[in-house]
């Protein structure tokens, strides 16, 4: 696995690291055993409950195939519909906590995951997926060809660094980030800024939640409004926010 940097729009580099090859297999199966099991149901219901064969019979080679193809084609969009709705994941790849996203830092879009789903054609169902598993190993950012047209890769959400758990917060899925200039603080600012907070809310010491905040604000050279921030409030956002874009998860 390589590291790729990526520059936010907020024009800060976040430095993430890419899914394995593993990784990305074992999604890939996930999501094909979601579609096989689809498949089966569909042709029990409509070729064993239903007899849909006995009608099919009556019609020609062409009217078959449409037939065929309708009741496939979730199937046939599962991947680009469900990296749309899903924000770069599949349920593959959610299980395996890995997501595409674009390399310039902006939020992919349906063009982007429409050129990924389309060259699918070409490097994952040619040859047995050997083209994208050699374009993976050998690109720089671990791309098979519908990364590179779409200027997309695939990460890992995994947390792979060992660190203390004091620093780390539970973050909703949907978590926006407030202040991008929180990277400029490393996990031991983060370790003292938790402990001296949770020391506060203990004691109720608002004297040290406020040294605290002015502290970050100064630090960061944040100007907050009251009126949007209670210094509670400020405080565990910076702390979230630096768990997001450092990528650490509990």
């Amino acid at each position: 696995m390589s590291q790729i940097a990526i520059n936010t729009s907020q024009n800060v580099n976040i430095n993430f690291t890419t899914a394995s090859v593993g990784e990305r297999i074992l999604a890939f199966f996930v999501d094909m055993a979601i579609k096989i099991a689809y498949t089966l149901v569909i042709f029990y219901l409509f070729f064993k409950l239903l007899h849909l064969d006995a009608f099919l019979s009556g019609l020609d080679e062409w009217s078959k195939g449409t037939i065929i193809i309708l009741l496939l084609f979730p199937t046939i969009i599962y991947t680009l519909v469900l990296e749309s709705l899903m924000e770069g994941q599949t349920f593959g790849k959610k299980l395996l906590k890995i997501r595409v996203v674009k390399i310039d830092g902006y939020q992919a879009g349906f063009s982007d995951y429409l050129m990924r789903w389309f060259f699918r054609l070409i490097d994952v169902f040619t040859n047995s997926g050997v083209i994208a598993l050699i374009t993976i190993i050998v690109s720089k950012n671990n791309q098979r060809l519908g990364d590179m047209v779409a200027g997309t890769a695939v990460i890992t959400l995994k947390n792979k660094v060992n660190i203390s758990h004091t620093i780390l917060e539970n973050l909703k899925e949907d978590y926006i980030p407030t202040f991008p200039t929180v990277v400029s603080l490393n996990d031991n600012d983060i370790r003292i800024i938790k402990e001296n907070f949770q020391k506060a809310m203990k004691i109720d010491d608002r004297q040290l939640m406020t040294k605290l905040s002015n502290k970050i604000k100064d630090i960061l050279k944040l100007q907050i409004d009251p009126r949007d921030f209670t210094e509670r409030q400020f405080i565990q956002t910076i702390i979230k926010d630096y768990n997001f874009y450092t990528g650490k998860e509990v």
